[in-house]
């Protein structure tokens, strides 16, 4: 019994210390599993009443043979789906989510400072990285896919031709007084448009890296089948990578100089909100505003319902 009591710390402060630490503690029971489990009771309350209320939206029966136009991924997948648009599908489905995730997982790696750790928005310029962000992002990318869907072409049509229609009344004849886009900068109307417009050479369009430089067949193997075109190139994979590597690079660069991001928690902030609100407007173009063809147009499934 004696040896029990010298075992009890005989501060004062030190017993207060450890009081307190107990009382700032948060146990997984109750304290965190049972707002889970109220959580989700509402949660699922809510679905039923719902799911009674709310009649669900049934197209005519699946038929494998026939695709259905437009058609979608699933919504989740619908910003992978919309990057398809605008890139190369190696580049749009694997690469890019890949080189995401990682950098998503290396944040906490690169703002390592333990100062506030844990608590949203602790720094004093975290709002306004996080709403200088999520504009930049969220404005930047709309207006991007406004350029590769030719919407600037349409406004200056619009503005050249006040009250004019570009087609006659038979649909079939063009109104030689209506003002289109200038040949000239025909391939300026979208990025696409730098590959169908320019007169690319053929050296260009067709190198022959199978039978010229991968000889695989000198080694026994069979030949490779891979002529390069530059156009493609250009306009599939360097011209987007260079956008979604340097258009970030220079926001941080402009945010560092007018002295907005100054720590490596300000510039994670500014990148991580600017990456989510790119991530929820590709989401939002490919569910409400990819059409039949995938056009940019308003689109809902409730249309055909």
């Amino acid at each position: 019994m004696a040896v029990a009591e010298q075992a009890q710390p005989t501060s004062q402060a030190v017993r207060g210390r450890q009081r307190r630490a107990r009382e700032e503690e948060l146990l997984v029971w109750p304290d965190l599993v049972f707002i889970e489990f109220i959580s989700a009771v509402l949660f699922i309350g809510t679905l039923a009443i719902l799911s009674v209320l709310v009649d669900a939206v049934l197209l005519d029966q699946a038929n494998p043979a026939v695709t259905p136009n437009p058609s979608k991924a699933p919504w989740y997948f619908l910003n992978l789906q919309e990057l398809l648009l605008h890139m190369h599908p190696a580049l749009a489905g694997v690469i890019v989510p890949t080189i995401a995730l990682i950098a998503l997982g290396a944040i906490p790696y690169f703002d390592n400072n333990n100062v506030g750790q844990g608590e949203w928005l602790s720094t004093p310029r975290a709002w306004p990285n996080l709403v200088v962000g999520a504009v930049v992002g969220a404005v930047g990318t709309l207006l991007l896919v406004f350029y590769d869907a030719s919407i600037h072409v349409r406004i200056f049509e619009w503005v050249a031709n006040p009250g004019q229609n570009r087609y006659l009344t038979d649909g079939t004849t063009v109104n030689t007084e209506f003002t289109p886009w200038p040949e000239a900068l025909a391939f300026l109307k979208s990025v696409r448009s730098i590959q169908t417009e320019l007169d690319w050479p053929t050296w260009l369009t067709q190198i022959p890296l199978g039978s010229k430089v991968l000889r695989t067949d000198l080694l026994g193997l069979p030949a490779i089948d891979l002529d390069v075109n530059m156009a493609a190139v250009l306009v599939e994979q360097m011209i987007p990578v260079s956008a979604m590597v340097g258009l970030p690079l220079l926001l941080a660069a402009v945010a560092s100089k007018i002295g907005l991001a100054q720590t490596k928690r300000d510039h994670m902030i500014l990148a991580f909100s600017g990456f989510i609100a790119v991530y929820v407007m590709l989401t939002i173009v490919g569910t409400f505003f990819r059409g039949e063809g995938l056009e940019l147009v308003p689109y809902t499934i409730y249309a055909h319902g």
